[in-house]
C-alpha cells in the first residue's frame, strides 16, 4: 500500500501531509490477509526541498509506517546528491526492506572501474533485499551485466508490468534475460516464486510442497539467436529463451495455448463428438477438466 493516502495516481503523490504512518499502519493490520506491504515512490525527484518537502520525507513515513505494521517497505527511490542511495540502503532501510529497480539507471551499481559497488553486497549483509522490477524505465544492461557478471543477481525478479510498459512483456521475458546473462535456470526460478513469497511473508506461495495451492507455470527452453532490449534501446544477444506453455492457478488450468494438458482430438470420449441438440445439451468437449 502507498504510504500516500490515495496511491500514485491520485495527484497527491508529493502532498507530505498525505503520507500518514499512523492512518497507513491502521489499515494495514485491518486487512493483513491483504496488504503486504508499504509502498514509496517517485517522490521529489529534480525541485528545490521546501519547508514541506525535505530529503526524506517519504521514505522516513514509509518506514513508520513498516515497523508500526510489523511488513517490510519496498521503495522506487531516485538519489540526490543530499538524499544518497547509499544512505538509504545502509541506514535508512530495515533488513527485509525492499528496493526495487535496482539496475535503473539512476543508481550507482557499477563504479567506474567497472567493479560492482562495495555498498550492494554491505546492504545485503545487513538483511536488504534487491528486487529487478524491469519495467518501462527501469532497466539498463550496463548496470545488469557486470552485476550479474560478477554475482550480484538480484533476490527477487518482477516484471512491474503496467500498460505503459514497452520493453518488457512477460514474466519469462524477464527470467530470459537473466538467462541469457548465464544465471542458472534453477536459480531463476527460486528467485521467481519462493523468495518473492518468503519477501512478502507468504510462505505458502511459491511452492508445490504437499498441500500448498496448486499454482503451476509450465517453461520451455528454447536454444538458438534471440535479442533482448532493455529501458535505455540497447540490445543484448543471447543464445535461450524461456516461453511459458501452460499456466495453472488453484487447480485450475487458465493458459494452454498449444494444448500440453489435451488428449489428442482423434482419441477424445465419445461426448466430444456428439452433436449438440438444444441449447442446455452437454458441450462437445474432450474432457471434464476445469479450465475457466
Amino acid at each position: 500500500m502507498n504510504i500516500v493516502a490515495n496511491g500514485m495516481q491520485g495527484g497527491l503523490e508529493q502532498s507530505v501531509d498525505q503520507m500518514d504512518p499512523k492512518r497507513c499502519a491502521e489499515t494495514i493490520k485491518k486487512y493483513p490477509d491483504i496488504i503486504v506491504g508499504v509502498k514509496t515512490a517517485h517522490y521529489w525527484t529534480e525541485q528545490p526541498w521546501d519547508g514541506e518537502h525535505t530529503p526524506w520525507a517519504a521514505v522516513d513515513r514509509a518506514e513508520e509506517c513498516g515497523q508500526a505494521a510489523n511488513v517490510p517497505v519496498m521503495f522506487d527511490f531516485w538519489p540526490r546528491p543530499d538524499r544518497t542511495y547509499a544512505e538509504l540502503i545502509l541506514k535508512k532501510m530495515r533488513p527485509g526492506d525492499i528496493h526495487t529497480h535496482v539496475f535503473a539507471q539512476q543508481f550507482p551499481i557499477i563504479l567506474p572501474d567497472g567493479k560492482v559497488n562495495p555498498i550492494m553486497a554491505e546492504a545485503r549483509a545487513r538483511g536488504v533485499i534487491f528486487d529487478v522490477g524491469h519495467g518501462a524505465g527501469s532497466f539498463w544492461f550496463r548496470n545488469a551485466v557486470p552485476a550479474v557478471k560478477q554475482g550480484f543477481i538480484p533476490d527477487s525478479m518482477s516484471t512491474d508490468l503496467h500498460t505503459g510498459n514497452f520493453t518488457v512483456l512477460s514474466m519469462t521475458q524477464v527470467m530470459s534475460k537473466f538467462l541469457a546473462m548465464g544465471v542458472p535456470l534453477d536459480d531463476i526460478i527460486r528467485r521467481s516464486t519462493v523468495n518473492p513469497a518468503r519477501e512478502i511473508r507468504r510462505p505458502e506461495l511459491g511452492t508445490l510442497s504437499l498441500g500448498k495451492e496448486a499454482d503451476i507455470a509450465v517453461l520451455e527452453q528454447l536454444n538458438g539467436s534471440f535479442g533482448y532490449i532493455d529501458c535505455g534501446v540497447a540490445r543484448m544477444d543471447g543464445e535461450v529463451k524461456l516461453v511459458a506453455r501452460m499456466t495453472v492457478r488453484a487447480g485450475r488450468i487458465l493458459y494452454d495455448p498449444s494444448g500440453l494438458s489435451m488428449v489428442k482430438w482423434e482419441k477424445a470420449r465419445p461426448q466430444y463428438f456428439t452433436t449438440p441438440g438444444l441449447g442446455n445439451s452437454q458441450p462437445a468437449r474432450a474432457d471434464d477438466y476445469p479450465r475457466e
